[in-house]
């Protein structure tokens, strides 16, 4: 199970930080706010954001993002000793691309109650018989990355709600029109 870090270090920040940046393209690209960025020591080899629905692809993850241009980046499918930040608890999708490219470490902000695969729902990575294992660290910038996940569906739900208050407008209108039409029509 991951371990929550109420005081992470300085360097789990600086790159959560980015992950949240590359969430922020998501964002503005309509997509759910998840970012995630492949580090190398203290280098940044790859980003990644979700975007499912845009690529029309289940597995367009903002993880899976990041592997496949880490991988290329790389030349190579294994990624052993890097590092991947996340803004959302990987799913298990995720969780084991994670553990195909040998990744060392995953650090997530947000713990994701509903897909979890770092221990909200399952935990993946704890499975003593798989032959690779990879140390997980959640809950860095917890809130931050929280909050605009929240921010995100509430601003979804409150678009939606005006958009059915505006059908409703507007039928209701059609009807009022169709009525007063029907209303100056003489019986013949």
């Amino acid at each position: 199970m991951a371990t929550p870090q109420p005081d992470c270090g300085t360097r789990d920040r600086h790159f959560m930080r980015l992950a949240q940046a590359a969430a922020d393209e998501a964002r503005a690209a309509g997509e759910v706010p998840v970012g995630a960025v492949l580090v190398c020591g203290d280098k940044v080899i790859a980003s990644g954001f979700n975007h499912p629905i845009s690529a029309h692809d289940p597995s367009a993850h903002a993880e899976m993002a990041a592997l496949r241009a880490g991988a290329q980046a790389l030349g190579n499918y294994r990624l052993p000793g890097c590092e991947l930040y996340v803004t959302l608890e990987p799913c298990l999708m995720c969780a084991g691309a994670i553990m195909h490219a040998r990744i060392a470490r995953v650090v997530f902000g947000a713990h994701d109650p509903k897909t979890g695969a770092c221990g909200s729902v399952v935990d993946a990575f704890a499975n003593e018989q798989l032959n690779h294992h990879t140390n997980v660290t959640g809950g860095v910038l917890a809130d931050e990355c929280g909050e605009a996940l929240r921010a995100f569906f509430a601003e979804r739900r409150r678009a939606s709600r005006e958009a059915r208050r505006a059908a409703r407008a507007q039928a209701e209108e059609a009807l009022t029109r169709t009525g007063a039409a029907g209303a100056d029509e003489s019986p013949g």
